[in-house]
Order: structure tokens, then C-alpha cells, then sequence
């Protein structure tokens, strides 16, 4: 009986100590727009994980700002990888008034919840890689990876010189990013030397390809570039060769080098299937394998495409954060775009357009299931 009235106290006395704490504290909310459900949802959660171990990172480092220290919360929210649901995840998280976003995922998401992202004050970071994102120069809209003009480049000069490829179709899915990959690839196809011998459409939805690649198959192509996302790809590289089209070279961005390829693919996707993705090769980065164990210790799976970058600008921010003395999302956007970081995957920068001011492309092939790096740009 006594060490109950001695211990009541003590507990007592430990939780209104607990509470002053949180009360010096000051909440930084880190917003997450992606896709957490359909078809791309494996993107979007791999995105939301590279996040919160960042988050995760950054309240162990027990950052000050204002004379408090900061507590950094993740709020995830699911734009279904549609403008209009990003839009609206965009003006929820005004109206909470987060100051820091990651996402959108896809390029078309992107565009228009940048506008309100920019109307608001927010501070976005994105891996929509249409250049048209960062074309209206808002101050506080960064891609945090390289742009379809510099992937689907690297893929089509890839293709002219070391497969030595002569006749290549290109076929999108007629979203923002499938369209804006594809217009680049074909143009520099096109000035590498190569045959662009037709153009084909489909859309994020489908997973019948056989009349577009019967009609392609006709025109004796040694290769088809397509526009879109891994649940469409790896249908695709299946179809190809069912129809007898095992020799042509299934060519794509960075969203075919997702382990989703392999997973729906099976063994359809080889070394048939080659795609180009903005940054090093992570193996070879100086924190690439300490990251891919701390990810894989946290969340029981390998990271996936851009678990690294999210995770990599979440940090920037905090570091930014830090230098600014301030959670003002103006006063961190200044300081993002004038200083550097040295992340798991590289180093990031921003010219005053948002776009990264370096940044390496490697191109990949699939060995056994898993992604091979064949060279970097």
C-alpha cells in the first residue's frame, strides 16, 4: 500500500513533465499527396514510406525554430492519382494550413494542384516530371528528380547507341506524364537518327494492347517506347510476346523501373524491358545501401522508384527549416533554392524554376526480377 502512494505521485509528476514538453514543442505538419489506392497505390505508398522515415529522422534530430524545438508529423492524404482529387487534396491541406507538401506523384495531379499550392503559400515538391509543372516558375514548386525532358532523352539516345536501334514506335497513355515522355523521347529518337514509325494511344485504364501492338508488329519496329505506368507496361511486355514479338525491345521511363513491372510481368520482363530513371545508380551513392536497409528494416520491403527522393527533399526541407530559424514555407523556400544537400540519392539543388540544377539519369534492365543498372547520363 505505501509504494502506491508513493508511486501516484511519481506518475503524476512524470506526466505533467510529459506534457510541458509537448507544450515547448511545435508541430510541423508534412503533408503526402499520392496515389493510396488503385492501380499505382504500391507508387504511392512507397512515397508516403520514404516520407515518414525522413519524418521519422528529423525528430530524432531534435530541430529548433523560434526557440522551440519542432515535431514533425506526416498527414497523408489520397489524390487516386486524379486532378480533381489532388485539386481538392491541395485546398484540404490550405485549410489545415500545412506549409510543406510531397506529391503529387503523377504529372497530371501535379499541374493544377501546383496553382493552388502556389495560391496559398505552400510549399510543394513533386516527382511529376512534365516540364509544364515548373513552367509558371512559382517559388515555392520544386521537382525533386529529373524531367521527361532529360529522361526520355537518355532513353532515346541509349536506344540509337548502344542498341543500336533503327525503328522505334512510341505509344502513350494520353495522361500528363505518358504524353509529355513520349513527345520527348520521339524528338530526340528522331535527332539520334532513328525511324519513328508510328504513334499509338491508349490510356491509364487499359490492359489490352493487341490491336495497337498488331498494328505496330506490321511495321517490323525494333522497339516500342511507351508512355505510362508499370500496371499498364507489364501487360503490355506480356502481350508483345504472345504476339510473336519477343525480339522487339519493350523502352520506357521512370516509371517502368518499378519492381511492379517485374511483379506483374513476370517473366515477360527481362532484358527485353529497358527504362531510364532520374538519378544514380543508389547502389553506388555513398548512403544508398545504409538507406535501402534502414527502409527495408522499417517497412519489410525494398524501396521502390522514389522512396529515395522523398525521403532525400523531406530532409532537405528540415535542413532548410534549420537554416531559415523559421517554419515560414517562403522563408524554406528561399533557403532550398539557395543552398545544396547531399542526399541518399544525390545531391539536390534548384535552379529558380524548381528544377534540379544537376541531375543524373540511369538507364535500367531487369535480371531475375530485379532492376539491373546498365549506364548513368
Amino acid at each position: 500500500m505505501p509504494s502506491t502512494i508513493t508511486t501516484a505521485p511519481l506518475l503524476l509528476a512524470a506526466a505533467l513533465l510529459s506534457h510541458a514538453a509537448l507544450a515547448q514543442e511545435q508541430p510541423v505538419r508534412i503533408g503526402l499527396s499520392g496515389p493510396l489506392t488503385g492501380a499505382n497505390a504500391f507508387a504511392g505508398k512507397d512515397n508516403e514510406n520514404g516520407v515518414r522515415l525522413a519524418v521519422e529522422d528529423l525528430n530524432a534530430q531534435k530541430i529548433k525554430a523560434g526557440g522551440k524545438v519542432l515535431r514533425f508529423e506526416l498527414q497523408s492524404e489520397d489524390d487516386q492519382g486524379d486532378p480533381k482529387a489532388g485539386v481538392n487534396v491541395a485546398q484540404k491541406f490550405a485549410d489545415a494550413g500545412v506549409k510543406f507538401v510531397l506529391g503529387p506523384y503523377n504529372s497530371g495531379v501535379a499541374i493544377p494542384a501546383s496553382r493552388v499550392y502556389d495560391s496559398a503559400g505552400i510549399l510543394m515538391s513533386t516527382v511529376g516530371t512534365n516540364p509544364k509543372i515548373t513552367q509558371s516558375r512559382y517559388p515555392n514548386v520544386f521537382r525533386i528528380v529529373a524531367s521527361d525532358t532529360q529522361v526520355g532523352a537518355s532513353m532515346a539516345s541509349y536506344a540509337a547507341r548502344e542498341l543500336k536501334i533503327k525503328t522505334v514506335a512510341v505509344i502513350d497513355d494520353r495522361s500528363a506524364f505518358g504524353q509529355g515522355i513520349a513527345d520527348e523521347f520521339a524528338r530526340q529518337a528522331r535527332a539520334s537518327g532513328l525511324s519513328v514509325a508510328g504513334r499509338e494511344f491508349t490510356s491509364d485504364k487499359s490492359s489490352d494492347f493487341a490491336t495497337i501492338l498488331t498494328t505496330l508488329r506490321a511495321k517490323k519496329v525494333d522497339a516500342i517506347f511507351f508512355g505510362g505506368y508499370a500496371p499498364q507496361g507489364a501487360p503490355m511486355a506480356r502481350q508483345m510476346i504472345q504476339l510473336g514479338m519477343s525480339g522487339v525491345r519493350l523502352l520506357g521511363g521512370d516509371t517502368l523501373c518499378s519492381p511492379e513491372m517485374a511483379n506483374l510481368g513476370g517473366d515477360a520482363v527481362g532484358a527485353n524491358v529497358l527504362c531510364a530513371q532520374a538519378g544514380a545508380m543508389l547502389d553506388k551513392q555513398a548512403g544508398g545501401a545504409a538507406f535501402k536497409a534502414k527502409y527495408k528494416a522499417r517497412f519489410k520491403r525494398d524501396p521502390d522508384v522514389y522512396a529515395p527522393a522523398f525521403y532525400d527533399q523531406t530532409m532537405f526541407i528540415g535542413q532548410a527549416i534549420k537554416n531559415a530559424g523559421a517554419v515560414d514555407a517562403a522563408a524554406v523556400g528561399r533557403a532550398l533554392h539557395g543552398t545544396s544537400y547531399q542526399g541518399v540519392a544525390g545531391t539536390y539543388g534548384y535552379d529558380p524554376s524548381g528544377n534540379l540544377k544537376k541531375t543524373a539519369v540511369t538507364v535500367y534492365t531487369f535480371k531475375g526480377g530485379q532492376l539491373a543498372p546498365l549506364a548513368s547520363y
